[in-house]
C-alpha cells in the first residue's frame, strides 16, 4: 500500500500541516507525519505540541506516493537545511513522484530547482525563493508532479487538491461537502 508523508520540524505552521493530515485521512489516504528531529516531539509555530507518527531516520520511504512540506517559520528553514530530506526529495522528484508544498515551503522546492520553468505559488513574502518559476496568484497551482499553495488561508483548498490527485475529484468533492466547504 502506498503512503503519503508530511514532514514536520519545530516551527511548522500547524493549520497548513494538520489540515492536510486531517482531510487526507478523512478521504482514506494513508498519511504519516514525519519528524525530521531525533524524536517524535514537535512544536508548531504557535506553540502547539504534538507527536509525529515517526522520525525521519527510522522511516523507509520506498512506499511513498506523495511527499508534503508545510510552511511556517522557522519550520521551513529547518526543512530546507535538513540534508536527508533534500536527498529524498531530489530522488523522489527525479522519479516523477508527487511533491506538494504550501506557504514558505515552495521555497524549499525552488532551492532544489524543482520550480524552474513551472507555474507555482507561495506565501507572498517568499516568492523570491521560487527560483525560475512563473509566479501565479491562484490558491493552489499544480504543474506536473509539483503542487504549491499560498498559506494558511488556502490550506483547505490545498488539501482538497491533494485528495483529488490521490483519490479523484469525486472523493475531494465528497470531503468538501462533508466539512461544509464551497469549492
Amino acid at each position: 500500500m502506498s503512503k503519503t508523508y508530511i514532514f514536520l520540524a519545530d516551527g511548522f505552521e500547524e493549520v497548513e500541516g494538520l489540515t492536510a493530515v486531517d482531510l487526507l485521512r478523512r478521504a482514506g489516504v494513508t498519511i504519516e507525519t514525519v519528524s525530521i528531529k531525533d524524536s517524535r516531539e514537535i512544536e508548531g509555530s504557535h506553540g502547539i505540541a504534538l507527536l509525529a507518527d515517526r522520525v525521519f531516520q527510522d522511516t523507509d520511504f520506498s512506499d511513498a506516493e506523495m511527499l508534503i512540506l508545510p510552511g511556517g517559520m522557522p519550520g521551513t528553514a529547518y526543512l530546507r537545511a535538513y540534508k536527508p530530506l533534500a536527498d529524498l526529495l531530489k530522488s523522489f522528484y527525479n522519479k516523477g513522484g508527487k511533491i506538494a508544498a504550501i506557504c514558505a515551503a515552495p521555497g524549499v522546492l525552488g532551492t532544489l530547482g524543482f520550480l524552474k520553468g513551472r507555474r507555482a505559488t507561495s506565501y507572498p513574502g517568499c516568492l523570491d525563493q521560487s527560483s525560475g518559476a512563473e509566479i501565479c496568484q491562484e490558491s493552489v497551482v499544480v504543474d506536473g508532479n509539483v503542487t504549491t499553495s499560498r498559506g494558511v488561508g488556502t490550506a483547505i483548498d490545498f488539501a482538497l487538491c491533494l485528495i483529488e490527485q490521490l483519490k479523484g475529484k469525486q472523493k475531494a468533492d465528497e470531503i468538501a461537502e462533508s466539512i461544509i466547504f464551497s469549492r
